[in-house]
Formats: structure tokens, C-alpha cells, sequence
């Protein structure tokens, strides 16, 4: 059964014993969980109305580095204080640990208590108001892909990462013997997800050796983005406890395929899908229209939200279903936006461009952003690409390295206007200083290449 939690029921749980500690989390500009483990007694008693964090976490790399360049905290600033309120709305069990419950946190300005706001989770609660305003209210799924390995993480980091070996020895798309192997991490996964209160629908192996998808049902858009961040840290923590390793790396071998991470979305309006118009073509409404003409048109300018990293680039490849290209298309899996559900009240869009290593709450909102601007432009939405998609020649391209991705990002007037001037610097800077680390290094492949030849 799914199962959340409320506040009083904490409480009986802390008295009774049965929960000893509470995660008080916030998600950082990567997506990940950070935060403190609270004593539940102290948390009950007073800590479920704030505690505070270091501003510096919404402003690091992986590595948890602190850049310069920020407006927002800096060296020179003393990296003070956010509060990070809970929001005892998400608060539920965590099954996979031992008398363990979790909350997810807003994160506010430690003087004026106001939303900050290129907080991941506040960028896409800003969307979310907007539409609201509109009369609207978005509901979205996303699809998590990632990997599993036969060694744990400690193992693989030991060895330089290298010699990796996928869980599974061949390619286990829907296939049930195989994936039959790996139920000591899915079968938990599945369950726990679903106990905390995560609706997940299913798990299918995918299109690779050791490649799994997660799917979670619908939700509005806000706890879609939490039931992604949940269901990722949920998919490390389980491996680990099994001895294995999971990555979200969107490729982390140039001759296997990459992970995705697909967003399914339509607006809703008055309790029905304001996407759909059972008397027009496709059964889809002027405003979805409008709606995908703005995704298509501003793919461009939200690509760094899709696309994070240097190695997010990658994974567009031709034959790969990884789309290369921004456009639409019905039921068609090799372009950047697929119609699905045509002709039925579930008619929505499918961006396949994101990768599994994207944030959700930045993917969600800068889908939103640019759907908006669709409807606010009332863009007209050319016919759909059939056939080949890879070889539509007059098909745009979407950009194809974080490089011209973060120059798109950088002159977005609609995303300035949609996320804030202020906002949008901050995650220029982020993907400027991806850039920056990876043109420092020199690979593997620059050295294997050149050592003798060059």
C-alpha cells in the first residue's frame, strides 16, 4: 500500500520507538538529496519547523567544489545560512532503513524567510504558480533509466573505473528471465518506493546490458519531481546495500547505448486534460498545440535544464533512440517529442531529449517555462515529422555540446523572463563551470591516442 506519513503519526511513531531518526533533506542544484539525520525526539519536538544549512550547497559541482562567480554566496560573502523548512507534506518512512523517516525541505533566505529562488524546488514551484494563474495545473511522469553493476561503488572506485561490468551479460529490453536475475535489488526497490508512499507502476529491463527503467505513475508536477528524486537515491542506496553500484550516467561507455530520462506531461483544467479536444485532429486541443510548439521552439534555451554535463552530449546518437532533433511526431520514438494517447482522454507530449542524469525539478520547470511561452505566443505547431526522424534533414538540431548549450541558455530572454535574470545567471554559471573542469583535464583517450602517434 502507499503510504505516507503525517506529523501526528510521527510523533506516535518517535514515542513508540519505531522511528529513532529523521532525514531532513534538501535537494541541491544536481538533484541530490543533502541534509542532516535528525534524532526523531528532537525533530518532533522542535527541529519540523526549521534548522539550517550552508548556502554553499546551492552553488557546488559534484565534487561539491566551490566555484567562483556566483552572485548568490562566495568566499567573500563568509558562506552564510539558508533555513531549510520542512515540508511536512512530504514527510514518510524510509523502509529500506531501520526506523528511519525522511522530509523534504524548501529552502528560504535566512533574514527575510522569503522562497530562494534558484532553489531547484522553488524554480519549478514559480511555473507551477504561473500556470496556475492561467487556470491550469500540470500533470507529469517521468521515466528513470540507469545501470546496474555486478561490483559495489567502493569496488569500482578502487579500481580507477575501469573494467566495468554491467549486472547482466546482454541486451535485457523487457526480458523477463533476465531481469528475473537482478530482482535482489528490483524486487526491494519496487516495494520500498511503493511503502514510502512513491506510486510506482513497474520495472522493465531496457535496452542494454544491466540497463533498467523505473516507471511512476502520474502526479502533479511538484510531487512527480520528488517521487524522481526519491526513486534515484532509493535505486544507490538499495544497490549499495546489495553490493552492487547504479549509475545515472547518461553514457558511460561510447559503445553501449545511454539513459534517459523521458517527461510525459499535459495541462489540466477543472479536473480534466485541457490537452485534449475529442473533435480535433488527433484529438488534441489549441492550447496543446501551442503548448508543443513552444517546447519545440525553445528546446534550445532549456537544453543545459535536459542535458547537465559534458557527458549528457553523448548520448545523442543516431540510431540510439536518443532524439538529435526538435521536433514532433506521433508515436514515433525517434524524435525529440512524441505524441502519445492521440485520440484518447490520456493525449500528452513525451520529451525524450532529457537524460537520466538531468534534475527533475529544473527539467520539469524548464518544460513548463517553454510550454508557457507557447501558449502566451500562441505559437502555431507545424505538422508532424514522420518516418526516420535521425534523417530529417530539415529537422533543427538540438545542440549537441554543453558549449553551445550553456551560449543558448546565457540569451534566453524567455527563460529570464519565466525563471528570473538572476536565476538563470546563477545555472549559467553551474554549466560554464562544467564546461571549465572538463576542458582542464586531459582523458584517457587524448593519452591512449596520442602518447606514440601523435
Amino acid at each position: 500500500m502507499e503510504r505516507m506519513m503525517t506529523f501526528d503519526e510521527l510523533k506516535a511513531a518517535v514515542a513508540n520507538g519505531t522511528i529513532d531518526t529523521v532525514l531532513v533533506c534538501i535537494i541541491d542544484m544536481q538533484g541530490r538529496l543533502m541534509g542532516k539525520r535528525f534524532v526523531a525526539r528532537h525533530f518532533v519536538d522542535s527541529a519540523y519547523e526549521e534548522t539550517h544549512c550552508c548556502d554553499y550547497l546551492l552553488a557546488t559541482d559534484l565534487e561539491m567544489a566551490t566555484p567562483d562567480g556566483y552572485a548568490s554566496t562566495s568566499w567573500e560573502s563568509g558562506y552564510g545560512d539558508y533555513v531549510m523548512k520542512p515540508d511536512l507534506a512530504t514527510l514518510r518512512p524510509v523502509p529500506w532503513l531501520e526506523g528511519t523517516a525522511l522530509v523534504l525541505c524548501d529552502v528560504l533566505d535566512h533574514h527575510s524567510h522569503e522562497p530562494v529562488p534558484h532553489a531547484p524546488r522553488a524554480v519549478l514551484k514559480r511555473q507551477i504558480a504561473r500556470l496556475a494563474d492561467m487556470g491550469l495545473s500540470p500533470v507529469m511522469a517521468t521515466e528513470l533509466e540507469f545501470f546496474l553493476f555486478e561490483k559495489s561503488y567502493d569496488e569500482i572506485r578502487k579500481s580507477g573505473f575501469r573494467d566495468l561490468q554491467p549486472i547482466s551479460g546482454y541486451n535485457e529490453d523487457y526480458h523477463i528471465f533476465q531481469t528475473t536475475k537482478e530482482e535482489a535489488v528490483m524486487r526491494p526497490l519496487r516495494n520500498h518506493l511503493v511503502a514510502m508512499g512513491v506510486p510506482v507502476e513497474n520495472t522493465k529491463g531496457e535496452a542494454e546490458a544491466g540497463q533498467e527503467e523505473l516507471n511512476i505513475r502520474y502526479a502533479d508536477a511538484l510531487s512527480c519531481a520528488d517521487h524522481h528524486t526519491l526513486a534515484k537515491h532509493a535505486v544507490k542506496e538499495i544497490a549499495w546495500q546489495n553490493g552492487h553500484a547504479a549509475t545515472f550516467l547518461s553514457k558511460w561507455d561510447h559503445r553501449r547505448v545511454g539513459s534517459s530520462s523521458h517527461i510525459h506531461q499535459s495541462l489540466w483544467h477543472d479536473g480534466g486534460n485541457a490537452f485534449q479536444d475529442a473533435g480535433a485532429k488527433l484529438g488534441m486541443s489549441d492550447l496543446m498545440r501551442n503548448y508543443i510548439a513552444g517546447l519545440i521552439k525553445y528546446t534550445p534555451d532549456i537544453m543545459v535544464f535536459l542535458a547537465p554535463y559534458v557527458n549528457s552530449y553523448k548520448r545523442f546518437a543516431k540510431g540510439t533512440f536518443a532524439p538529435t532533433k526538435s521536433v514532433w511526431s506521433v508515436d514515433n520514438r525517434t524524435a525529440g517529442y512524441r505524441l502519445c494517447g492521440d485520440g484518447t482522454a490520456a493525449v500528452r507530449v513525451e520529451c525524450r531529449i532529457g537524460g537520466s542524469d538531468f534534475n527533475p525539478y529544473l527539467a520539469l520547470a524548464a518544460q513548463l517555462a517553454a510550454g508557457i511561452a507557447g501558449i502566451e505566443e500562441k505559437l502555431e505547431l507545424a505538422d508532424p515529422t514522420t518516418g526516420d526522424v535521425y534523417n530529417a534533414a530539415e529537422a533543427p538540431d538540438i545542440p549537441n555540446t554543453l558549449r553551445a548549450a550553456t551560449e543558448c541558455l546565457r540569451g534566453s530572454a524567455m527563460l529570464k523572463s519565466a525563471l528570473g535574470e538572476d536565476v538563470t545567471a546563477h545555472y549559467v554559471r553551474c554549466a560554464e563551470w562544467e564546461q571549465e573542469e572538463f576542458d582542464r583535464i586531459v582523458t584517457d583517450w587524448e593519452v591512449a591516442r596520442g602518447f606514440e602517434r601523435a
